[in-house]
């Protein structure tokens, strides 16, 4: 790698970590991976609930296709990649067997060889950036190392926007019940801990998440009956 290469990667790592999100992260990783690498579409397969995969971002229907056949299939190199290994690299999808039902859709589709990379840190994987070639034997070891470093970038921003994101929403849950600690406060007369634990109560009752108990609060003007 020169000077040039480093500045580009080194450029591209900023811009992942300034976006404001997840969906926006992944976006602009899949906008910069085909002309870096050098492949015809990119994605990115999010992990979430564990390690199921779900639609992240692509560049191309080819690749959203692609994708989504993978998770309706529960097969393919990304689903491998995300729970046996860190990067999986497919010369030729019609001399490999391992999934025989994707495989031929993907031939179908036009593609003949893929590259995947698990997106991951040391305490979570968020996912797979999935490269997509028509030609066979299109992906060397300098595409798999120039891949294997801008997933790690990319992880580390993904990982950034979901702290960001959960953050946000702990913050905005924090905010909504106490909304609806002081509707309870003014109506009957109850302080704050009381309040509180009429909210829990309704949550336990009624199997209802207490944020959910706030917000039905808050929009309604009413708790859940009983």
């Amino acid at each position: 790698m020169d000077s040039r290469d480093a500045d580009v990667f080194a450029r591209l790592a900023k811009e992942l970590h300034e976006q404001e999100s997840v969906d926006e992260t992944v976006e602009r990783l899949v906008e910069s991976v085909p002309a870096l690498v050098g492949s015809d579409f990119a994605s990115v397969l999010l992990a979430r609930r564990g390690r199921h995969l779900e639609a992240g971002a692509s560049t191309d229907p080819i690749a959203e296709k692609l994708d989504q056949l993978q998770i309706e299939y529960a097969e393919g190199p990304a689903l491998e990649a995300v729970l046996d290994t860190s990067t999986l690299l497919v010369p030729d999808l019609r001399a490999d067997g391992r999934w025989p039902r994707w495989s031929p859709s993907a031939a179908h589709l036009g593609i003949a060889s893929v590259l995947v990379v698990r997106l991951w840190t040391s305490h979570a994987t968020w996912g797979t950036l999935n490269l997509y070639a028509a030609q066979p034997r299109h992906f060397d070891a300098n595409s798999v190392g120039i891949a294997e470093i801008l997933a790690r970038h990319a992880s580390i921003a993904v990982a950034s926007a979901r702290n960001e994101e959960s953050l946000t929403q702990a913050i905005d849950a924090r905010k909504l019940i106490g909304q609806a600690q002081g509707i309870l406060m003014e109506r009957y007369d109850l302080d704050d801990r009381r309040a509180f634990d009429v909210l829990r109560r309704y949550s336990q009752d009624h199997n209802i998440k207490l944020n959910e108990v706030a917000r039905r609060l808050v929009s309604t003007r009413r708790l859940p009956p009983d």
